[in-house]
């Protein structure tokens, strides 16, 4: 079902614990640090010695915590970013929309007003007289209603040139303040943007600093601390029974899906990337639904807006599992408890356990 089996069971065999035969998403938890030497008296090198090791724990974990709000915090910052750029888009497409209709309506004012000129030009070479006088003049019964219908249909005419006219100058005022205010909020969202790139760096830089500030063996515990706090998460969901109802089989468009997603296992984060070497959480999404000819929306929030939504036990793999409170992240179901998602800065494209984020709900791209 997948592009590699074997790969994908290798991606896979940390998070994947059997129990009464059925595959549950369990990961093995992350090995302890505690350094025994064998006393079996709980004593590592002395009390000493674990109460620095308990200090330290308690130290990084307090890091920890910092850096995933740091992280929580951009990330809503990036939806930010991303949904002020993608307007910003749209409304310069319709600012230029707007252009060219003004454009062809001055085109169109411009030909109107040439025709009125030419009927009136007209009117005045008919021997000099009103077509009305002329038809008072008139002895032929048949000539005279021939003439009585063109005055009809050139009264007619003169009307409609004048009705156009008149719509054609009001549609321009109308369009020209629309344009007027299209740029004002243009204007504002450039600074939004602006405003919601620069709150985004400095978060990051915050907690890139937190981070290269810790010694190497630190940062190696680090990493721990954040795998067991994601298996704790993950155990908690398991435990809730949920993954004893979710047997959905994926569509040919979610395997397609799933499979580009899989493709980019091992790949960095990158904050507003889309491919095609580094992603961030939602530019993953988008770029694996567009492999299987799919558009969906840019951000993680739009994406939990605009698609359709479905219960977790009803989710099949491809779907889009949205996380947080405010729907500022997004991974992707694998099957078997497991999501793939881009997690954060100073990370790579991974496979994880569902649970092992806060899930908002779950979206179909292709329902």
């Amino acid at each position: 079902m997948i592009r590699k089996g074997a790969v994908l069971a290798g991606a896979l065999a940390a998070l994947l614990l059997p129990v009464g035969g059925q595959a549950w998403a369990a990961p093995e938890p992350p090995p302890a640090t505690d350094q025994d030497d064998g006393r079996g008296d709980g004593r590592a090198d002395g009390r000493g010695g674990a109460d620095a090791d308990d200090a330290r724990t308690a130290r990084l974990e307090k890091v920890r915590r910092r850096i995933t709000e740091l992280h929580d915090e951009a990330g809503s910052a990036t939806d930010a970013y991303n949904a002020a750029q993608q307007k910003v888009r749209r409304q310069e497409r319709r600012i230029a929309d707007l252009a060219r209709k003004i454009d062809n309506n001055r085109v169109r004012l411009g030909k109107l007003n040439d025709q009125a000129g030419a009927m009136a030009r007209a009117q005045y070479r008919g021997l000099g007289l009103p077509v009305n006088q002329r038809l008072a003049m008139e002895r032929d019964p048949e000539r005279f209603l021939h003439s009585l219908g063109l005055l009809r249909q050139g009264q007619r005419a003169t009307r409609g040139v004048i009705n156009d006219l008149a719509e054609t100058q009001s549609a321009l005022r109308s369009y020209a303040k629309k344009a007027g205010r299209q740029w004002e909020q243009l204007e504002a969202d450039r600074k939004a943007r602006a405003r919601a790139k620069k709150k985004i760096e400095e978060k990051l830089r915050a907690a890139e600093k937190l981070e290269s500030e810790l010694a190497a063996a630190d940062r190696a515990r680090l990493v721990e601390l954040e795998d067991q706090a994601s298996y704790r998460r993950q155990l908690d969901w398991l435990r809730s029974g949920v993954l004893e109802e979710i047997n959905g089989t994926a569509s040919a468009k979610g395997r397609a899906a799933l499979a580009y997603a899989l493709d980019q296992v091992g790949r960095d984060y990158e904050w507003g990337a889309t491919g095609p070497r580094t992603f961030d959480c939602s530019g993953l999404t988008l770029r694996a639904w567009e492999a299987a000819g799919v558009r969906i929306p840019r951000t993680s929030q739009q994406q939990w807006q605009g698609l359709k939504r479905v219960a977790v036990k009803d989710m099949r793999p491809g779907d889009l599992i949205i996380y947080k409170t405010d729907a500022s992240h997004v991974g992707m179901y694998v099957g078997d408890g497991t999501m793939v998602h881009s997690p954060r800065t100073g990370r790579q494209v991974r496979v994880e356990g569902v649970g092992a984020l806060p899930i908002r709900g779950v979206v179909r791209p292709d329902a």
